[in-house]
């Protein structure tokens, strides 16, 4: 007898799972490799760096990009420790908002649930300007120098609220609810213990657009933050990027010995020295929350 050999319809050939493997290999390569560089760029001298270019292995190892983003390491450690308690503390904060606001939106028997739908698309549509919240903010709210300025402004997102809603009203069975309330749970028991528990997918996906919105954050404390001891290490990092740019343009100020010291100034090995400081708990978290993530952007997928 022969033997045959059949291939399921939607399994490919050995050669095709080669190429396509391939392509994903390098593909992920691609991705990766910016980084890589980024981290090569940082530990080499400035010097071999102007005369042999951008190199993934250092031609002349140094770690002086690092010693001038570590110059005053207490204040770097400082802003390490207000922007972790800034993505903790406002993470958490702005889930339960935009969770409460977005449950009761996604329930059909909710009396003003196209009311606040409006409310909440109109405003992700049109804002009332940086001038009229810099007013509320500092006359009003009094927020300035706390980090209740960097953390409110960003704590109900309007994007977030509608994602939220529509995970809601796709894996949160009216039935079910009815059910929980048919056996005497109120509506906020069934929020906590049955549509929180069933919503972890995109829950966390929130949670991870969240983490990086708070910790990449900068331009509200710019605005509102003018006490060192609360500055975060996104303003940190501009505010030593941006001495470094004011020391450069004065390198035409006559002094040979300054032009000197000038010139052996980190540029671009310090701007990614910058770069691997401010992602690198973000690479690290990101893991955690990968395997939520996938299903999370999939929202509202149409099924065949």
């Amino acid at each position: 007898m022969k033997n045959y050999r059949y291939r399921f319809r939607n399994q490919f050939s050995p050669v095709a799972n080669a190429v396509l493997t391939l392509i994903a290999g390098l593909f992920a390569f691609v991705c990766v490799y910016p980084m890589l560089l980024c981290i090569g760029v940082s530990f080499t001298d400035e010097k071999s760096l102007a005369r042999y270019g951008y190199r993934l292995i250092p031609k002349n190892f140094s770690t002086r990009a690092y010693e001038y983003v570590m110059f005053n390491s207490h204040q770097l450690l400082n802003s390490y420790i207000v922007t972790i308690l800034i993505t903790v503390i406002g993470t958490l904060l702005a889930i339960s908002i935009v969770a409460m606001l977005a449950y009761p939106m996604s329930r059909p028997n909710f009396k003003y649930r196209n009311f606040y739908s409006f409310v909440v698309f109109f405003t992700m549509m049109f804002s009332g300007g940086l001038v009229p919240s810099y007013i509320i903010n500092t006359q009003y709210y009094h927020l300035t120098n706390t980090i209740w300025a960097i953390i409110l402004p960003a704590c109900c997102s309007a994007f977030n609220v509608i994602i939220l809603r529509t995970f809601f009203s796709s894996n949160v069975p009216a039935s079910l609810i009815e059910s929980a309330k048919i056996d005497g749970a109120g509506e906020f028991y069934a929020f906590l213990r049955i549509a929180l528990p069933i919503s972890g997918p995109g829950i966390a996906t929130i949670a991870l657009f969240l983490t990086i919105g708070y910790w990449n954050e900068w331009f509200n404390a710019l605005l509102y933050i003018n006490n060192n001891k609360l500055v975060p290490l996104q303003l940190l990092l501009v505010r030593i990027q941006n001495n470094l740019d004011m020391l450069q343009q004065t390198a035409n100020i006559p002094g040979a010995d300054k032009e000197a010291w000038i010139a052996n100034l980190p540029s671009d090995t310090a701007r990614m020295a910058m770069v691997l400081f401010s992602v690198g708990p973000i690479i690290l978290a990101y893991p955690f929350f990968q395997r939520y993530f996938v299903k999370g952007m999939t929202i509202g997928a149409v099924k065949e």
